[in-house]
């Protein structure tokens, strides 16, 4: 429920706010997208502490560029999947972290 609600939120501020010229962002993906992207696939918690860290990070002090989210996963599902079902790509980083890259020829 919270995490849904979380996730309008970020689609609310990705569809209006950007057009209204608040969505310039040092990184890619932008905070935005990346908050989203750990919202969906980590804890609650451990969302708003990167989402909040990251957002520190993104002004004039830094140099931005680009970083990928990190997450954890212990176990995966596999299914057979066309490439237009997959959204996201995780590359392995080591001790069951993984990079996470979104797929943008994902179609739901």
């Amino acid at each position: 429920m919270l995490r849904s609600f979380l996730l309008k939120l970020l689609w609310i501020y990705q569809k209006f706010f950007t057009l209204l010229g608040f969505g310039s962002c040092r990184y890619y993906p932008t905070c935005s997208e990346y908050a989203k992207i750990h919202f969906e696939n980590s804890k609650i918690s451990t969302a708003f502490y990167h989402t909040f860290i990251r957002i520190l990070r993104c002004n004039q002090l830094f140099e931005g560029g680009i970083e990928y989210p990190i997450i954890k996963k212990k176990r995966f599902v596999s299914k057979n999947m066309g490439i237009e079902e997959i959204k996201y790509w995780l590359v392995p980083k080591g001790n069951d972290r993984y990079y996470i890259i979104k797929n943008f020829l994902f179609k739901g």
